[in-house]
This record gives structure tokens, sequence and C-alpha cells, in this order.
């Protein structure tokens, strides 16, 4: 039951830390954009380095654990990796690009976000102009979509967050940093293209928001699930499943940081900048495994 509970604390709190992000849009006068890539790149390398080197091998001894042979268990945790990346693949395609919460955006389409009389720049004309053509029940039902499109985006997120919570309190605790890292620029992308559809601030800042809550909306999701296949609130899922789940987690994580995390870091950042994060992020997460 603790373990449930931490479970369902981190991944809220990494939810959560997407609404930090909006508020960061609004309240602070100057968007920081190569924090932003550093804060990407680092969330990327704890990710890979995480992925690669914790839990494709913990995925492996667990499913040896339950008595299949090295190399069968090696066969299975492979397989989920690679359904782990075809599943979150399949979540992305199902998001238009235009409202995909990863989604880089120029740094000019932050100024009106802090100020109102900033005027828009001609990267977020096509968000005007899409708003003109919508009278306002058009625009909600257009609102709604972006936030379900977010949503699915963001449950998988969720998902591995809980789960490697759940079979390890200390490596969920850094899983939930990363994700939390990430969805920090990714409140920001989220506030910009809802701002310029709707025109709301608040309504941009609340949708940002809700779609980090996501997150622990799919840990609720999955734990009534597997609670009603076990039939007990507290379970034990066999070692075959526990090891899959770990080379799941470790594709969605990969496909994350290679799709989505290094290519906004070098778009946000210059130089080096989306490299020096991408290895800070590896170190940070070698020295906490050594240490914890």
């Amino acid at each position: 039951m603790a373990n449930l509970l931490i479970a369902f604390v981190l991944t809220l709190l990494a939810g959560l830390s997407t609404g930090l992000g909006a508020a960061t849009a609004f309240f602070v006068k100057r968007v920081n954009t190569r924090l932003l890539s550093l804060c990407t790149g680092l969330s990327a390398g704890v990710m890979l380095y995480v992925s690669f080197v914790e839990l494709l091998p913990s995925g492996v001894a667990e499913i040896q654990r339950g008595g299949w042979g090295e190399r069968l268990a090696s066969a299975w945790a492979t397989l989920s990796f690679f359904l782990g990346i075809l599943l979150i693949f399949l979540i992305d395609r199902l998001v238009p690009e235009e409202e995909n919460p990863h989604e880089t955006h120029a740094a000019a389409e932050y100024a009106p976000l802090q100020d109102a009389a900033a005027s828009v720049p001609p990267e977020a004309q096509h968000h005007v102009a899409a708003t003109e053509r919508h009278n306002r029940g058009k625009l909600f039902r257009m609102g709604l979509f972006t936030a379900l499109a977010i949503t699915i985006h963001n449950f998988p997120e969720g998902l591995a967050t809980f789960l490697a919570a759940l079979e390890n309190p200390r490596l969920g605790v850094a899983i939930a940093i990363a994700i939390a890292l990430h969805n920090i620029p990714e409140g920001i992308s989220v506030s910009v293209p809802i701002y310029y559809a709707t025109g709301s601030r608040m309504r941009a800042f609340a949708w940002a928001c809700l779609s980090g809550l996501a997150e622990p909306v799919g840990a609720l999701v999955l734990w009534a699930v597997l609670a009603v296949v076990y039939g007990s609130a507290v379970f034990s899922p066999p070692p075959l499943l526990l090891g899959m789940i770990s080379g799941g987690i470790a594709g969605i994580m990969v496909f994350i940081s290679v799709d989505e995390l290094l290519p906004a870091s070098r778009a946000y950042g210059k130089g080096h900048d989306s490299l020096v994060g991408l290895v800070a992020g590896m170190a940070m997460m070698a020295v906490s495994l050594l240490l914890l």
C-alpha cells in the first residue's frame, strides 16, 4: 500500500509541473529559451540513461526470476521495449502537429502571453486566422479537441511514472523528476496555441494544467483495471508482467527522448546547450543510481 501511495503522489507531482510551466509563460517577464533547452536535454539524458542502464536490465532480471531462461527473458524484455515504442508512436500519430504539446514555438510567440499590448508575431498569425474563422461554438469544440489530443498524448507518461514507482519507488522518483522537467517546457508550449486560439490567458493556463492532470488520471485508470483483474486494491503482478512493464516503459521513454525532447532541446538552445543538458542528465542519473 505504501508503494501505491508513493506511485500516485509522484505521478501527480510530475503532472502538476505542466502548470508550473504555464505559470512561467504568463508571469515571468522573459522566457529563457536556453534554460528550456537545458531542461529538455537534461530530461532526455535522464530518460535515456535510466532506460538502457536500469529499466531494460531489471526487466530481464525480473522475467528470469519468474523461471524463464536468460535468452527467453531477454527476448520478452526486448519485445516489450519495441511494443512500448509502437504504442507511443501510434498515440503520437493521433495528435495533429499543430496541437502537439511538444511542438516548439519561437521566442516571439511568448511575448503576448506576458504583455497584452505586445503585437502578434508572424509565427502565430495562423492561430489568429483560425480564431477569426470560427464562431464561439466552433472555437469551443476546437478547444475541446485540443484538450483531448493533449490528454491522449500525456497518458503514457503517467503510466510510465506510476508503473515504475509501483515496482521500484527509488526508480520512480528519478523518472518522476525527468517527466516533471520535461513537463515544464511542455506547459509553456501548450499555452501558446491555446492562447492564440481563444484569446484568453486564463483558459490557456487552465488547459495547460488539465493536460498535466492526464498523467495521474492515466495512473488511476491503470490501477483500477489492475485492481479489478487481481481482485484487490493492493496487488503484485507476476514477474513476467513486471519485466515486460519495465521494457515497455523503457521503450516509451526512449521514443519521447529521441522524437520530442532532443529536437525540442536543439530548437530552444544555441550551440551545445542540448548536448550539455543531455550529458548532465545522464550524469545526474548515474550518480543517483550509485548513491541510492
